[in-house]
This record gives C-alpha cells, sequence and structure tokens, in this order.
C-alpha cells in the first residue's frame, strides 16, 4: 500500500463551500511525562505553500527545522500551550484541547473553517469545522500545524534540559524513555513533571509513604 501524502484537497473542498481561510490544528505531547503540551494552528496562503509539508513524525529533525522557518515566513501560525499544571487539573485530552483552542484563538486573523487532527472537536471552538484521523498525513494545513508545534516543543524541553539535566529531554522531549525514568528514580521530580501521570505519580507516592 502506497504512502499517503497530505494535500491542499480538504482545503479546496471548503472554500468551495464559501470558506476563505481555513486552518489546519494539531497538538503535539500528550505522551511525555515532563512539559507542556502544545498546539498550532497553520493558515497557509495557497499560492505559497514551502514543499515537503508532512505529517512530522515522517520528517528529519533537520527537515522540520526548515519547514518551520519557511512556515513562520509565508503563513498565518499560531502557538499555544497548556500547562503541566493545567494537565494534572484536568487531563491530558482535556489539556490539548485546550490548547488547540488558544492556537486557534492566536491567529492574526480568524479561521473561517477549521480542519483538525484526529476525531473530536475540542469543547469551547466555536468555528465550522471538521476532525480528519490521521489529518497531518492528509492535509497540508493540519501537516504544517504538527510540524511547527513539533519543533516549538521540542525546542522549548531542549531548554528545559539545560535547567533540569539528568533526564534526557533533549533527547526524549520528555517522553518516558529508559533514560528519563532512570533519571525520575536518581533525580526525583521536577516541577516541570506531570503529577497525574503514573510512573511521576508513583514516585511520589513512594517518597511519600518513605518520608511518612
Amino acid at each position: 500500500m502506497a504512502a499517503t501524502t497530505p494535500t491542499f484537497d480538504y482545503e479546496y473542498a471548503a472554500q468551495q463551500r464559501g470558506f476563505l481561510r481555513i486552518a489546519g490544528l494539531d497538538e503535539v505531547g500528550r505522551g511525555p511525562l515532563a512539559g507542556p503540551v502544545v498546539a498550532a494552528a497553520a493558515v497557509l496562503d495557497p499560492d505559497n505553500i514551502p514543499d515537503g509539508l508532512n505529517d512530522s513524525k515522517k520528517l528529519s529533525a533537520k527537515r522540520r527545522d526548515v519547514l518551520f522557518d519557511e512556515l513562520m515566513d509565508c503563513a498565518d501560525i499560531s502557538i499555544a500551550e497548556a500547562s503541566v499544571a493545567e494537565i494534572d487539573e484536568h487531563n491530558i485530552l482535556r489539556a490539548s484541547h485546550i490548547a488547540m483552542v488558544r492556537a486557534l484563538g492566536g491567529l492574526k486573523s480568524p479561521a473561517e473553517f477549521v480542519l483538525i487532527d484526529g476525531n473530536m472537536i475540542p469543547r469551547g471552538l466555536n468555528t465550522p469545522s471538521a476532525t480528519l484521523v490521521k489529518g497531518d498525513a492528509k492535509s497540508l494545513s493540519i501537516a504544517a500545524a504538527s510540524i511547527v508545534a513539533k519543533v516549538w516543543r521540542d525546542r522549548l524541553m531542549v531548554d528545559l534540559a539545560q535547567q533540569h539535566p539528568g533526564y534526557g529531554w533533549e533527547r526524549n522531549a520528555g517522553y518516558p524513555t529508559k533514560e528519563h525514568k532512570a533519571g525520575l528514580k536518581s533525580h526525583g521530580v521536577t516541577p516541570h513533571h506531570r503529577r497525574s501521570f503514573a510512573p511521576v505519580h508513583n514516585i511520589l507516592y513512594q517518597d511519600k509513604i518513605v518520608t511518612d
């Protein structure tokens, strides 16, 4: 089965229905044990779409960096986060939706229609929209959003790794790798760890038992 590459077909279909500004919306960072969840909204110029846009997971880090810079120059891009505190207060799904609504609201001009990666429309998103499962491999606008969110979050985790060495965040972006879990056991929990996630919660709970 041939691999699919994203197209502008879904955006053109929305334009045929009278919507002019079509935004792609995606998030990254549901699975990590540390760091915020990041969402991006992208409205592409149909006459100036960077070559090679694809699902961010299918691109090298170097290629993502190049496309990130191109997109920031030629598209209307908005990036937003939901904090670790919000993830712990709500849950990761709700927090990712909060970040997505924030990203959409941060565009220079409001979107008229939104293509959303996944199968759920976030609560509070009142713009006409459609969901696309694996949308980052189908829609160029969602692919653009996925690249921007991924690069932004990866760079953020590299910065946080300088402040909190020993967890490998510059390599694992906060995901639960062997190195990260070993760092948790040897260095403990930082303010950037998600306390509602089991590996972090279990360490805190064990520490509480030992302390008590």
